[in-house]
């Protein structure tokens, strides 16, 4: 049994590195150079090329570099009955908490506005808001929404939930399902994605999620670039129905040097780095799910095909 590393768009030297530490005897191979296809029965993949995965006959787990599996499901003619995990890593989790933390205190401590003020020369005195009066909206409640929203209560602030089905986060206030998004998004001031992209997610944060916000409410989307309409986005912020936003992902990535986000004076753009994946801390988890296939034992965190993560 043969394990394949396949992500044309990441260095696989640290992968291998890392793999092989935990397995000296890992039959590892990175793709193109696969051998012969009926011997890979293992797949650790980033973006693969599309119809590359039907290729290999004994096929068992396709295992995701991160946490979404967007990239995965999008491919037409992936094998079937073939097991899909995701990785699941405290440090990325608490990455994403830092992340989402950072963005909501630069927020309400308005550093945003005091960097347009030292690009203008301008000494201007701006009140914080404070945590107690912010309510914090976080759309989806997994793994990395509900550490996220324990480390804002933390902090003080005022933090909800919504998910697609019920979920419980200790001290957190949750809503479920569509019927519950209208009263969810009109307390939030600061609204927070960190949903799975799927069919029902595509395209949700548009005019319609703005609007029922309350007028200068605040986005943060560290989930997926596809989540966003952009141009609806663009279109609350000049009207000032939103007061800014914080963006770590984007339909196309690279962002564009033409794309009027690099530009605009209410719009925060980090490069896709609100959580890396570290294959130091990773490798142990690929190799353990590696084992238990060769075994006969099903993966950990598998995902639900149908509902897309």
């Amino acid at each position: 049994m043969a394990m394949l590393f396949m992500a044309p768009k990441v260095r696989s030297d640290s992968w291998v590195k890392h793999l092989r530490a935990q397995d000296c005897g890992l039959d590892l191979r990175v793709w193109p150079e696969t051998g012969p296809a009926d011997e890979i029965e293992f797949i650790l993949c980033w973006k693969h090329p599309l119809g590359e995965l039907k290729k290999y006959p004994n096929l068992k787990c396709i295992a995701s570099l991160g946490f979404g599996v967007d990239h995965i499901l999008r491919d037409p003619d992936l094998p079937p009955g073939v097991s899909i995990a995701r990785l699941v890593d405290e440090f990325m989790v608490h990455a994403m908490s830092e992340y989402i933390l950072t963005a909501v205190l630069c927020h309400t401590r308005q550093f945003d506005r005091f960097q347009q003020d030292q690009f203008q020369k301008k000494w201007q005195t701006r009140r914080p808001l404070r945590p107690q009066n912010v309510r914090v909206g976080i759309m989806g409640l997994g793994h990395l929404g509900a550490d996220a929203a324990r480390l804002l209560r933390l902090l003080g602030f005022q933090v909800s939930g919504w998910s697609r089905t019920p979920k419980h986060v200790e001290g957190i206030t949750a809503w479920a399902g569509p019927d519950a998004m209208e009263e969810f998004l009109a307390q939030a001031n600061v609204l927070v994605c960190l949903l799975p992209l799927t069919r029902a997610t595509q395209g949700i944060l548009n005019s319609r999620t703005f609007t029922r916000l309350p007028e200068g409410a605040y986005l943060i989307n560290a989930a997926r670039g596809e989540h966003l309409v952009e141009a609806d986005l663009l279109a609350a912020l000049d009207s000032g129905h939103l007061s800014g936003a914080c963006l770590d992902v984007f339909r196309e990535e690279p962002l564009p040097e033409s794309h009027p986000f690099w530009s605009h004076p209410r719009i925060t753009v980090t490069p896709h780095s609100a959580s890396l994946t570290d294959p130091r801390t990773v490798a142990p988890q690929i190799v353990e799910n590696y084992r238990r296939v060769r075994s006969g034992l099903a993966p950990r965190h598998v995902i639900d095909i149908e509902k897309g993560y």
